[in-house]
Parts: C-alpha cells; sequence; structure tokens
C-alpha cells in the first residue's frame, strides 16, 4: 500500500509540475502566432518603405525633369522675354525638391542621398549660370575705404580687427539686386550686407583673410572660397552654402544642405535640415546654430527653412568609409569650448 501511494503522489507532484496536453498546445499556438504577427509587421514596413522610396524617386524625377525644362534655352524673343518668371518658377520647384529630400532622408538609402543631392547642387549651380545669361551682369566696383575723413566726422572706434590700408571691398556699383554679390581679396576688415541688400541673391565670399564679416539677411545661396582665419556670421540661406579650400575659420549660418571641401580647423555653427558634406577636409567642428539679430526672424520665413530641423551633428565624410567607426576628420564641438556670444 506504501509503494502504491508513493506511486500517486508522484503522478500527481508531475500532473502539477508540467503543463497538460492542451495548456502545452495552447502556448505553442500563441507563440506561432506572435512570431506571424511580428513577421507581418516586418513585411509590412518593408513595404511601406520601398513605396516610400518609389514614391520619392518618382516624384524627384518628376520635379527634375520640370525644373530642367525652365532652364532650357528660350526658343523666341517672346519666350525670352518671359525668362525672369520662367526662372522664378525653376528656383521655387529647386527649392520643394530639396525639402522633399529633407523629409525623405530617414528612409533613404545613403547612396539615394548623395545622388540626389549631386543633382541638386547641378540643378542649383544651372539656375544660377540661366540667371546670368537672362539676366545683364551688375557692374562691379571697387571702393577703397575712406581712413582719413571717416576719422574727420566721426570719433575713433575700437575694433579688435584691424583695417586693411590697400585692400578694396566687391559691392554692387549701383547698389540694386542681382545675381551676385560679395567680398573679394580683403585683408583684416569688418565687412557687412544688410537685409535689402542680400534677399535671394547669391553670395561669394573669396581670398578673404583675417576679416569679420556679417550677413544680416536671406542670401539664395553662399560660397566661401579661399579664406583664411575668418569670422563668418550669416543668416538664414534658402538653398545651399558651399565652403572649400579655407582654413583656420569659424562660419555660423542655416541652411537647406552644406558641403565642405579641401577646408582644415574651421568651426561651424550650422542649423542644416539635411545631411552635411565634406570631402578631403580635417580639422573640422560643428556647434548648434546660435547667432541672433534684429530682423532674423524675418529671414527665416522668407528663407523657407523649417527651424524646427537641425542635423547638425549629421555629416557624411566621403573620405571615411569605415561606417562602424567615427570620422577622425570632424568632431562635435564641446560644449565648453563654445563662443556663447557670437556677436
Amino acid at each position: 500500500m506504501e509503494a502504491v501511494s508513493e506511486t500517486v503522489a508522484e503522478g500527481e507532484a508531475l500532473s502539477l509540475a508540467a503543463p497538460s496536453v492542451p495548456e502545452r498546445l495552447h502556448q505553442r499556438d500563441a507563440e506561432r502566432r506572435e512570431e506571424a504577427e511580428r513577421r507581418r509587421r516586418a513585411r509590412d514596413a518593408q513595404a511601406v518603405q520601398e513605396e516610400q522610396s518609389d514614391f520619392f524617386s518618382a516624384a524627384f524625377v518628376r520635379e527634375r525633369e520640370a525644373i530642367e525644362a525652365l532652364l532650357g534655352p528660350e526658343s523666341d524673343e517672346a519666350a525670352e522675354a518671359a525668362a525672369a518668371m520662367r526662372l522664378e518658377e525653376a528656383a521655387g520647384r529647386l527649392q520643394s525638391l530639396q525639402r522633399l529630400l529633407t523629409d525623405s532622408v530617414r528612409f533613404l538609402a545613403p547612396y539615394e542621398v548623395r545622388q540626389a543631392q549631386a543633382t541638386l547642387a547641378r540643378l542649383q549651380s544651372a539656375l544660377s549660370e540661366r540667371r546670368l545669361q537672362v539676366q545683364p551682369k551688375k557692374r562691379f566696383a571697387f571702393r577703397a575705404r575712406k581712413k582719413e575723413s571717416t576719422a574727420a566726422q566721426q570719433p575713433p572706434k575700437v575694433s579688435a580687427w584691424p583695417q586693411a590700408s590697400s585692400e578694396a571691398v566687391l559691392a554692387p556699383s549701383d547698389g540694386s539686386a542681382g545675381p551676385e554679390c560679395g567680398f573679394s581679396r580683403v585683408e583684416g576688415q569688418e565687412l557687412r550686407l544688410g537685409s535689402a541688400e542680400l534677399l535671394q541673391r547669391d553670395v561669394v565670399l573669396s581670398q578673404l583673410s583675417r576679416c569679420r564679416v556679417r550677413l544680416c539677411g536671406n542670401p539664395n545661396t553662399l560660397l566661401m572660397r579661399g579664406c583664411q582665419d575668418c569670422t563668418v556670421l550669416c543668416g538664414p540661406v534658402s538653398t545651399s552654402a558651399l565652403v572649400e579650400d579655407c582654413s583656420g575659420c569659424l562660419l555660423a549660418l542655416a541652411c537647406q544642405q552644406l558641403r565642405t571641401h579641401q577646408t582644415t580647423q574651421t568651426s561651424f555653427y550650422v542649423q542644416v535640415t539635411s545631411r552635411a558634406i565634406l570631402e578631403n577636409c580635417s580639422g573640422v567642428r560643428f556647434a548648434p546654430y546660435t547667432w541672433s539679430y534684429a530682423g532674423i526672424e524675418a529671414d527665416f520665413e522668407t528663407s523657407g527653412l523649417d527651424r524646427s530641423r537641425n542635423n547638425w551633428t549629421q555629416v557624411d565624410d566621403f573620405n571615411w568609409l569605415a561606417r562602424d567607426q567615427p570620422s577622425p576628420n570632424w568632431t562635435v564641438m564641446p560644449e565648453e569650448e563654445r563662443v556663447s556670444d557670437l556677436n
């Protein structure tokens, strides 16, 4: 009897320790359903991403072809007379195309982003060339800084930036809005352009040395080339900024696209809506855009930039292919080393 009782007790213990057959079947069925649901969600996510990528590709090609048609040669005098309107439409479509890329970056492959950015740069260059062809090129005059007469009329102004004695400032001779403005071949001066001078114009800063430049307005594009030891503070740029062959500079700007070539030991305080691009650069540092001036809110409105979107830490270095390791050519600037007041 004792043996029988022990056997019965062991059987009851086993029945309590292990789930019954129906319970095991129910558990396996639940696991299969959970795995099937997980796979379904993964397929749906993949399908959505592919659908979004296909939509972007179709929309991008459609808009690109429309812009290329608008930038094409005119067929007769009547069409030539309407060229300015065509260029304005092309500029508007180009801005929309840039915003489309910015909004789509999160689900596009890196090579798709690079191809789209290259296309946008080509279209922007073509737009600038057509503007120069259609509109008579503005006359530029080199005017030397007046020192003696200015000193006689105003008290001396204390400045940490020495005044150059023989260089000149590049500026529009008639003060009217044209396709291009900026400064070239200046050393050791403080330079400034205001909102009326900058509105939707292409700004060129070339071969400046030890200058401090304030661009208080909304340019269309910004090109900074061959500058050394300069500080450039720029308002919101509607489209792209290109910095090349510069060293020892500090640059603050907001833009749709930032491309930097052959630049060293330079600090960027930026708001950029797409990913910044580096090529053949070293010692480049990034911090968020903090510059402000009277009227900057209105300039952001006319620029069309989304102030809530800032990818200042998202940088593509074309010379660093090891995606699993950070590029040695750029870094995020430590907070304690950032300039608190750029003015």
